[in-house]
C-alpha cells in the first residue's frame, strides 16, 4: 500500500507558501531544536541515556531506510541514523539537514542541493553528491517511489560535482524542497540490502544494537549539524499508547512518544510528568467516494454530511479536549492556511433539504468503516453515526482489522475514516491526496478546477500571486472535495521532568531528539 497512515503520522512534509521563499534562499536555518537555555536558566549538560518509547508491532519490523515503516519505532530509529535532505524547522517549514541550501531554476524545474559541508558517514568517510544521487534513485525505484518523489524520473537525478545534486522535475514545482523532508534518508552508495543492518548513515546518533524492534544508539561526536548532547538514546518498542504510558510511569522509560490524549489525563495530575501538546498534529476526516456510484458522488450529499456534524462535540468527546475544531481543509498547521474562510457550523435544516433536492434515499442504511490504528478513531465514527441519526441519516459502523482495512478499504471504500500527521501544508495533501492523479487519492476525486487550481500554485513563483491561487485551492477543497474533516488532534508526548529541550514540531519534527538533554 505504499506509505502507511502511520509512517503519514509523524512525516512533517509540508511547506507553506510563507516558508517557501526562505527554502529557496538557501535555508540558513537548523533543524535540530534550540539549545538555549531553559527557563529557569539552566545550561544544556552532556551526557545520560535517554530512554524512549515508540510504537510498533513486531510484524511490521523493518530496517530499511526506503522501504514501508509501518513502526514508529522504526521511522524514529532510522531518523537518528540516517539524515533526510531537509527537515522541519522552528522558523520556517523546511530547514537544512543534510542539505545545506537548495536553489531552483526560473521555470521551477530543476532544483539544485548543496551538500553540508563536512557531512561524512559514521564509518568516517565524506558524503558525495554520487552517495545522493544513488539513494534518492533507490527510493524512486521503490514501489513507493512515484509518490516520495512526484514527478521525479530516477534518470533525471544526478551529480555536479562533489557536492550538488541536481533534479529536474517533469513539471514546475515551487513546493519541491517540502519532498525532501520525509523519505530521502541518505545511504552509501552501493549499500546491499543484505547488509542494512549494518550501513552506516550520517545522522546524529550512530547504531549500537538492534534487536526485536528495540534498539540502541549512540552519539555521533562527527555529526555535521553541531552538538549532540546525550550519550546515547535507547529506544523500546511498544504496541500499545497504554503500556507505553505505564512505562513511563512507573520510571522505565523517559519519554513516550505519541501517547495520547487518555494517558495525558493520567499523567497530567503527576508533578513528576511533563505534558507535551504539539498543535495541528494529527488529521482524522471521514472520507466520501466522489466518484460515479458511490452514495456521495453528488457534492450536495457530501455538504449535508459536513453539515451533520458537531465538531465541538467530536472534539471535546473523542480528543477529551486535546485538540481544535477544523474546516474540511487538509493543512491546518500551514502558515498560508486560509483562515479567513467561514467556519462550517452545524446545520441540520440545511442538511436535510441538500439531502431532499440531491434524492438521497434515507431509507437504507449506509456503512461507515473503521479501524482501531489509532486511539480515538473508531469513536469518532462512532459519535458522528449517532450525530447523523439527528438528522434522519442511518449509518452502521464496521470495525475492520488493520491490514484488511488498508488493503480492501482505504483508496476504494465509499465512505470510511482515515488519519494523516503531515498537516503543515495544503498542498502537500493536494499532491498527494486530491488531485485526480494522486497516487493516494482516497476518495477517488477528479476536480479539473481543483487541479487547475494545484498547478497554478506550484508553478507560480511570485509570493502574491501565489498566496492567491493556494487561497482558491483551499476554497475549492472546502466545498466540494471528498473530505469530512471535524478536527484536529493534538500531538501528546509524555516525558520525565529531568527531559530538556523536546521539539515541539508537529509531525516528523518529533523524532529531532539531538537537541534534547539530560538534567
Amino acid at each position: 500500500m505504499g506509505v502507511t497512515r502511520r509512517q503519514m503520522l509523524w512525516a512533517g512534509t509540508g511547506i507553506g507558501a510563507a516558508g517557501l521563499l526562505a527554502a529557496c534562499g538557501g535555508g540558513g536555518e537548523s533543524s535540530k531544536g534550540s539549545s538555549s537555555p531553559t527557563a529557569d536558566g539552566a545550561e544544556p549538560r552532556s551526557g545520560g541515556t535517554l530512554r524512549v518509547g515508540a510504537l510498533g508491532r513486531a510484524g511490521a519490523i523493518t530496517r530499511d531506510p526506503h522501504g514501508t515503516q509501518a513502526n514508529e519505532s522504526d521511522y524514529l530509529v532510522l531518523a537518528l541514523a540516517f539524515d533526510t535532505l531537509t527537515a522541519p524547522g522552528d522558523k520556517t517549514n523546511t530547514a537544512p539537514r543534510l542539505a545545506a541550501s537548495w536553489e531552483s531554476s526560473a521555470d521551477l524545474r530543476t532544483w539544485k542541493f548543496k551538500i553540508a559541508e563536512g557531512a561524512v558517514f559514521h564509518d568516517g568517510t565524506p558524503v558525495t553528491a554520487e552517495d545522493v544521487v544513488w539513494s534518492l534513485q533507490r527510493l524512486r525505484n521503490t514501489p513507493s517511489g512515484a509518490a516520495r518523489l512526484p514527478g521525479i524520473q530516477a534518470k533525471n537525478i544526478t551529480a555536479e560535482g562533489t557536492d550538488t545534486v541536481v533534479l529536474v522535475s517533469d513539471y514546475a514545482n515551487a513546493e519541491f524542497p517540502v519532498l525532501t523532508r520525509f523519505a530521502t534518508f541518505i545511504m552509501k552508495k552501493g549499500t546491499k540490502d543484505s547488509e542494512l543492518d549494518k550501513a552506516p548513515g550520517t545522522g546524529p546518533f550512530k547504531l549500537d544494537w538492534f534487536r526485536g524492534g528495540n534498539a540502541r544508539l549512540v552519539r555521533n561526536d562527527t555529526w555535521h549539524g553541531g552538538t549532540v548532547h546525550l550519550d546515547a538514546i535507547e529506544v523500546t518498542m511498544f504496541e500499545t499508547p497504554q503500556a507505553m504510558a505505564n512505562a513511563l510511569l512507573a520510571g522505565q522509560i523517559d519519554l513516550a512518544s505519541n501517547a495520547g490524549a487518555v494517558a495525558a489525563r493520567t499523567a497530567e495530575t503527576r508533578k513528576d510528568i511533563q505534558v507535551l501538546r504539539r498543535p495541528d498534529d494529527m488529521a482524522m476526516p471521514i472520507v466520501m467516494r466522489t466518484a460515479k456510484g458511490s452514495p456521495f458522488a453528488d457534492e450536495r450529499v457530501r455538504e449535508a454530511m459536513r453539515l451533520v456534524v458537531d465538531r465541538d462535540a467530536m472534539v471535546k468527546q473523542v480528543l477529551s479536549g486535546y485538540g481544535t475544531v477544523a474546516n474540511d481543509i487538509l493543512g491546518t498547521g500551514d502558515p498560508a492556511f486560509a483562515k479567513d474562510i467561514p467556519q462550517r457550523k452545524r446545520d441540520l435544516a440545511r442538511a436535510g433539504q441538500l439531502l431532499a433536492d440531491a434524492g438521497f434515499d434515507l431509507s437504507k442504511t449506509y456503512e461507515l468503516v473503521t479501524t482501531e490504528d489509532i486511539s480515538g478513531l473508531a469513536d469518532s465514527a462512532t459519535l458522528f453515526a449517532n450525530q447523523a441519526r439527528e438528522a434522519g441519516i442511518r449509518i452502521k459502523v464496521v470495525k475492520q482489522e488493520s491490514g484488511a482495512f488498508w488493503e480492501k478499504t482505504w483508496k476504494s471504500g465509499d465512505f470510511y475514516t482515515t488519519y494523516w500527521g503531515t498537516n503543515d501544508s495544503v498542498v502537500f495533501f493536494a499532491s498527494k491526496t486530491m488531485v485526480s492523479e494522486a497516487g493516494q487519492n482516497e476518495a477517488g476525486w477528479n476536480d479539473p478546477g481543483f487541479d487547475a487550481s494545484y498547478r497554478k500554485v506550484i508553478g507560480t513563483a511570485d509570493a502574491g500571486r501565489r498566496a492567491a491561487a493556494l487561497k482558491e485551492l483551499q476554497q475549492i477543497e472546502h466545498d466540494r472535495s471528498g473530505y469530512l474533516l471535524w478536527g484536529m488532534a493534538d500531538g501528546i508526548d509524555l516525558a520525565a521532568a529531568k527531559v530538556q529541550n523536546l521539539p515541539g514540531l508537529a509531525g516528523y519534527g518529533r523524532v529531532q531528539l539531538e537537541g534534547v538533554w539530560l538534567s
